[in-house]
Order: structure tokens, then sequence, then C-alpha cells
């Protein structure tokens, strides 16, 4: 899935995108482990404070036109990222096991329409309900 997201996105605008894996058993702080991920490397573990977390603990995806609008709720593992688009990946009782995250340089380069698309690959491909 990320390969894909990668292949056909990164022209577009994507400069990282990938897994994090929720750890239940983990502190807060440290709740999310990176999981598949193009292109970069980037911070992991990381805790339920930023996008991820609010995403993981909401299930609603979330469009993050500038990520300077979330203060202290940004956590920068690149700090030229200017928007991000973090989608719930949940599996058939519902519960939500990690997110797919997605990055870019650009500020609002995703949209809801993007989030639609992209939940809908997830669903289809058996990551989310």
């Amino acid at each position: 899935m990320v390969d894909f997201l990668w292949d056909e996105l990164a022209a577009h605008g994507l400069s990282w995108v990938g897994f994090y894996i929720a750890d239940p058993e983990a502190p807060e702080a440290a709740r999310l482990i990176l999981g598949p991920r193009r292109d970069t490397p980037a911070c992991s573990p990381i805790g339920l404070h930023g996008a991820c977390g609010r995403v993981l603990g909401s299930g609603v995806p979330l469009v993050v036109g500038d990520v300077a609008t979330l203060g202290s709720a940004y956590i920068a593992c690149d700090p030229r990222d200017r928007s991000e688009l973090v989608l719930p990946c949940a599996s058939g009782d519902a519960s939500t096991w990690g997110v797919l995250d997605l990055d870019s340089h650009l500020v609002a380069c995703f949209s809801e329409s993007d989030a639609a698309c992209l939940a809908e690959c997830l669903r289809i491909s058996g990551l989310s309900r």
C-alpha cells in the first residue's frame, strides 16, 4: 500500500507516507510505532498528542491544511512538512489498530476528497472497515 501510494502521489506533493501501529500496552507517550513507510525515516515511537494520536482516538480522518495551526499538537518529524492527512485503520470489530499518515511540504496539499478516496482504498485493501 505505501509503495503504491508513493508511486502515485509523490509527483503531486507527497513527501512521506506510512503507517503507525498502535501498541495498547505502551505508555501514552510511546503508543504509536512506525510501520511500513516511504520515503524517509520518521519519528518512532510517537505519542497520542499529535495528529496521528488524535485520529487513533477518534477514528475520524483528519486533513490538516497547514500544520502550523496545530501548534504543540504537531509532531514534526520533518520540519519542511506543511500539510498532513491522517486516516484511521480499523479491524472488523471497529477497533482502531493504527493510522495511515501522509505528509507534504506544500500547504493544503490534501483535501476532504483525498481523505474519502484513501479511506475507500483502505477499506478495499482490507486495512480498514
